[in-house]
């Protein structure tokens, strides 16, 4: 079952970050997400991206490259041909071209040692598919809006709250779609369950 729905959520993934330098310009590059791979749990289920996911976004959205998601670290940006963002058999790519500002040089040389070797991306969804694969349920994300990609110190998931919230409205949405179906018992459970590791 697809349906719609319009919140602005992160996933954060594990992936190579690269640092290059071609004379005095500086790029940082890797994978934003990668397709057809299961996420951790993410608050009652996980959730995977189907390829083509991002192929409108990349044509039609205004999309910044951020340090943390902060609006006031913008590494690039694609509509100014500093950001470059492509799909491919493994996932959503992008090469940024580093500013040259002192807290963007310091980025990249963190990148450049491996202090930091994180990516996320925040969107919206245009298209999903919820369902049930034995004890667990899965999101597949069919179509969605990119914000920004961000290179990023510690992945967001489950350890602030705020993402719990924001996990909580998503299981709510899905909830919606299976009403009768949906295992009251089982989300409680998993629900208190994440919120032990919270603690």
């Amino acid at each position: 079952m697809s349906n719609k729905i319009e919140k602005e959520e992160l996933r954060c993934n594990v992936v190579e970050i690269r640092s290059v330098s071609e004379g005095e310009k500086l790029y940082l590059n890797g994978y934003a997400a990668k397709f057809n791979t299961l996420s951790e749990d993410l608050g009652g289920f996980r959730e995977t991206i189907r390829m083509g996911a991002f192929s409108n976004a990349i044509k039609t959205d205004d999309v910044r490259a951020l340090f943390n998601h902060d609006m006031n670290y913008v590494l690039g940006r694609n509509i100014a041909g500093t950001l470059e963002l492509s799909e491919d058999a493994t996932g959503l790519y992008f090469v940024v071209e580093v500013p040259n500002c002192q807290w963007a040089r310091d980025l990249h040389e963190s990148v450049k040692r491996g202090d930091i070797n994180q990516c996320s991306f925040a969107f919206r969804v245009k298209l999903q598919d919820w369902s049930d694969k034995g004890d667990i349920v899965i999101r597949e994300l069919i179509e969605v809006s990119l914000i920004d990609v961000s290179i990023v110190t510690r992945p967001a998931y489950l350890d602030t709250i705020a993402q719990a919230r924001s996990m909580d409205e998503v299981m709510a949405e899905y909830k919606k779609t299976k009403e009768p179906e949906f295992d009251k018992v089982k989300m409680a459970k998993l629900k208190q369950e994440n919120r032990r590791r919270l603690m």
